[in-house]
């Protein structure tokens, strides 16, 4: 089995190769630092504590967890390893020189020991269960501790992880440690093979995530500069055929509400102009956050073409639709408009983190809608009633604030792993 993976992944390396290259074409932050898709890169002058998270929406998640590593152990150099070139620049953003970014390499043997030649981990923390058998491998050969934090496995992806844990099967029964989600994942993870004795249900880290310092007030300055008095609501991170639901749900808000402004996030920045070309082919009015230009009364989207301002956008309006929902994606991060205590819309396709959507459907934070007239009727019902918007987003803030203390569970587990490989000078 092992050898049909490798051989696999040999072929499919190549056209992992070219869809990158394909994708500099218009975004250039593709072709930067090619070779540590190869495992090439800096050497670290001493053992690292490494962390990997995905793309953009693990990298923000990661950050308590990061910055309490590097408090808590300053004598490790963090080596922070991502997949996108959003997610690399999120982690710059976020914590500049303190930590080393780089791109995982492929899952290749060759790519995957110069990688930890060059890293020299001593611990490994894996977010949300990303699957590189060839690196679990090495880090079993190596005696690398791995823990996969806020880990889970959706019900639909039980049976491809037990066909392709006989990969890493000794290093996940022995070696591996699991601080799963939920216990449903726990459970999960010891159906494919986990050792329950390094199985622990610590909850989910994004939990613990704090809002930026003087967020509200960017917030609030942001809404008197696009729209001071006018009902404003956003979908963030939406995908391909997202932006249609929205824009025909905006459509009909705008019937009830005529002044409404609707901002328009989409998750990928390769897709800006697709979705400005959308908006020009429908004859909506609107504006790009790059262009610096000002709302006018006929203006009824300002599109987000810039990275990283979410959740500032989050702060300056009224009520929130998260995207990657309303199409089979899985949806995206819903605990960033709950931390601002935005009432939450959503669509039915929740996949990526059931359990936190269901936590704030059941206290009345998140209603889920399946389609735009459902959109529609929702967005006009909060945008004109402050009471309810004010009831669901205090539900969702409380439910936020009594589910924190995974981090805290989280280095509980990773400080004896440490201990262990007597990393203590």
């Amino acid at each position: 089995m092992r050898f049909l993976y490798i051989a696999l992944t040999y072929l499919l390396v190549p056209l992992a190769l070219l869809l990158l290259l394909w994708r500099g074409l218009r975004e250039r932050s593709y072709w930067r630092d090619l070779d540590e898709r190869f495992g090439f890169g800096a050497h670290e002058p001493g053992p690292t504590i490494w962390v990997h998270a995905v793309s953009m929406g693990e990298v923000q998640a990661s950050a308590p967890l990061v910055r309490s590593l590097r408090a808590r152990y300053p004598q490790f150099p963090l080596v922070l390893t991502t997949v996108t070139p959003t997610g690399a620049q999120r982690a710059r953003e976020l914590f500049g020189d303190d930590v080393h970014v780089r791109y995982i390499p492929f899952d290749l043997p060759g790519c995957v020991r110069r990688f930890f030649d060059r890293t020299r981990p001593r611990l490994a923390v894996i977010l949300e269960t990303e699957l590189w058998p060839n690196l679990y491998h090495e880090c079993g050969h190596r005696r690398v501790p791995l823990v996969l934090a806020s880990a889970r496995i959706s019900p639909r992806s039980v049976n491809r992880y037990r066909r392709l844990v006989s990969l890493f099967r000794e290093t996940l029964s022995h070696g591996i440690v699991i601080a799963a989600q939920s216990k449903a994942d726990a459970e999960r993870f010891k159906s494919i093979g986990a050792n329950p004795a390094h199985t622990h249900i610590t909850g989910n880290i994004k939990f613990d995530f704090e809002l930026p310092a003087g967020l509200e007030a960017d917030g609030l300055r942001l809404r008197e500069r696009y729209a001071a008095a006018r009902p404003v609501w956003i979908a963030g991170s939406t995908h391909e055929r997202e932006e249609d639901i929205v824009l025909n749900a905006h459509a009909q808000v705008c019937r009830t509400i005529p002044d409404a402004l609707l901002v328009l996030v989409p998750r990928h920045s390769n897709r800006f102009e697709a979705v400005a070309a959308l908006l020009r082919r429908r004859g909506i009015g609107f504006v790009t956050r790059s262009s610096g230009a000002a709302v006018r009364a006929n203006t009824a989207v300002v599109l987000v073409d810039t990275l990283g301002q979410l959740l500032m956008f989050y702060a300056a309006t009224d009520v929130a639709c998260v995207g990657g929902s309303l199409v089979p994606v899985g949806g995206h991060n819903l605990l960033e408009p709950v931390a601002l205590s935005r009432p939450i819309l959503t669509g039915p396709y929740n996949f990526n983190s059931e359990e936190v959507a269901r936590l704030f459907v059941e206290v009345g934070a998140a209603h889920i809608v399946h389609d735009a007239a459902e959109l529609a009727e929702q967005v006009t019902l909060l945008l004109k009633e402050p009471a309810e918007r004010e009831r669901r987003g205090t539900a969702g803030r409380r439910a936020l604030d009594d589910n924190r203390g995974a981090l805290r569970r989280l280095l509980d587990l990773i400080d004896p792993l440490l201990r262990e490989s007597a990393l203590y000078d």
